[in-house]
């Protein structure tokens, strides 16, 4: 049977290992969203990453009990030293935990979730390089000045949702900021709101493709 581990804490961010039952090599790493955990994508991601070691990854700024991956000020703003530092960290963090586990992260999939995604997509631009394959769900720009970046070697997916009121909107102007920078991204609506859900997978899934 599939296992995930207890919570890591040796390192800078907490993190937990999922095991599958046939692992194929890949490594796919998983940012949450605010409010919840690194336990809330491991069985999304495990159906759609079957064959992969998953690592999830704990945000720590913890703000009005939610725990998160940079310290919001509003809804639609942040506070950018805050996204700029815990970018740097989670850098810092890639590159232990690849060497304590044996991966390359410019060869992993990264998987995040809203205030995760965002965190995603700043450390393209504040360290390009670390990250190449990335999808990014119910995401938007956060960084009110990117530095800038070739993103020419990142592919990601950006995914929305048709229903979701206050981040919908943002989504395209994300994906052409990436696209602005080189990236190659492919963009989809899909018919939820801010939840992820079936048609997310089947994207994913889709986007994996050779």
């Amino acid at each position: 049977m599939p296992r995930t581990s207890e919570l890591h804490e040796e390192l800078a961010f907490g993190y937990r290992l999922h095991e599958p039952d046939a692992p194929d090599g890949s490594w796919v790493i998983l940012l949450h969203g605010s409010g919840t955990d690194e336990t809330v994508l491991v069985p999304f991601a495990a159906q759609v990453f079957p064959q992969a070691r998953l690592m999830a990854v704990r945000g720590r700024i913890v703000q009005e009990e939610s725990r998160r991956w940079f310290t919001r000020l509003t809804p639609v703003a942040f506070d950018q030293h805050s996204i700029r530092s815990e970018a740097q960290a989670f850098a810092r963090f890639l590159a232990q935990a690849g060497r304590e586990h044996g991966f390359d992260p410019a060869d992993a999939v990264f998987l995040g979730y809203s205030n995760g995604a965002n965190l995603l997509s700043s450390l393209l631009f504040l360290h390009p390089g670390l990250v190449r394959r990335a999808v990014l769900l119910r995401a938007m720009p956060v960084l009110d000045a990117p530095p800038p970046a070739d993103l020419s070697a990142v592919s990601a997916l950006v995914l929305s949702g048709t229903r979701d009121a206050t981040y919908g909107p943002y989504a395209a102007p994300l994906a052409q900021q990436l696209r602005g920078a080189g990236a190659r991204v492919e963009a989809h609506a899909v018919d939820c709101g801010h939840e992820f859900s079936d048609p997310d997978a089947a994207l994913i899934r889709n986007w994996l493709k050779p």
